[in-house]
């Protein structure tokens, strides 16, 4: 029940024909041995803005660069996970928008991020997805053939990380293994990023892949990288670290652990959520 993975970490600029051009040969090299082959959020073009979005991202009907990798999955005969990547709504914003195809180039399910990073960190520029893109409104597990197995991805993106009511909800659907394309933040990602990432891990005792953005981007943004593979114990299989070039890192992971850790520690069938009362009690002062 092996599974063979291969990740993307790669710093993305904002010439989609220079990623392109870039990221053909490293694909092809990265499929040679692998079920799955995923990249990061914005994997595309790395926009700062609107304007810059209005330039860089396509409608979906007729997407020149969701065929682009869909050539590139049928060419190499492995499915890719497409971490994100911006597409035009026609009413001026965007999607953040994950593609899962196979390994044939059909496309098995698409995902629009869910929560927008709407946030002010000290010492940076103040973050506002929200101006921006359209959140999405549907949650999304995909059951598809890698290698020899037909597996459940639950499809999340980078801020989504920070609300596990969303992967509880995914596990109960049928997930085993979470994708966690992201484009983390250097201050959030060293406080934050392993914990989180371990913590779905643990909790919903699955299987994640978290493929990351690494290094200063073109548009002044700069990533956290630590591409990470963690098995449902919470134990970190693969780590890409922190580095501007682009990196294939590899992992083998067993499914049959699935079974195991939840055989171990069965808290996917004590859950008792929406159950109870919550009570707000007040001490008189």
């Amino acid at each position: 029940m092996a599974l063979n993975l291969a990740l993307i970490q790669t710093c993305t600029g904002m010439d989609p024909a220079a990623e392109f051009a870039h990221l053909g040969d490293i694909i092809a090299r990265a499929a040679e041995g692998a079920d799955l082959v995923t990249l990061p959020e914005m994997a595309v073009a790395f926009a700062e803005n609107a304007k810059q979005l209005k330039t860089l991202a396509e409608p979906w009907e007729n997407n020149s660069q969701v065929a682009w990798f869909a050539e590139q999955a049928a060419k190499n005969q492995t499915a890719i996970a497409l971490g994100s990547l911006a597409v035009m709504h026609e009413d001026g914003r965007f999607a953040n928008r994950s593609v899962v195809f196979t390994a044939s180039g059909e496309i098995a399910a698409t995902y629009d991020k869910i929560h927008m990073f709407d946030v002010t960190l000290a010492g940076e520029k103040p973050y506002r997805e929200s101006a921006t893109y359209q959140p999405g409104t549907r949650a999304v597990a995909v059951s598809l053939p890698l290698g020899q197995e037909r597996v459940t991805l639950g499809l999340t993106v980078c801020y989504d990380l920070r609300f596990s009511y969303l992967y509880r909800d995914l596990v109960h659907s049928g997930a085993q293994i979470f994708m966690i394309p992201a484009a983390f933040t250097r201050p959030t990602g060293k406080a934050h990023w392993h914990t989180l990432i371990r913590a779905r891990a643990i909790e919903t005792s699955c299987f994640v892949i978290a493929t990351a953005q690494s290094g200063t981007h073109a548009n002044g943004r700069s990533t956290y990288g630590h591409s990470l593979v963690v098995n449902p114990w919470g134990e970190v299989l693969v780590d890409g670290e922190q580095t501007r070039q682009t990196t294939i890192l590899r992992a083998t992971i067993d499914l049959a652990d699935l079974g195991k850790t939840r055989n171990a520690v069965p808290s996917l069938t004590h859950d008792c959520a929406g159950s109870y009362e919550i009570k707000l009690l007040e001490i008189p002062s």
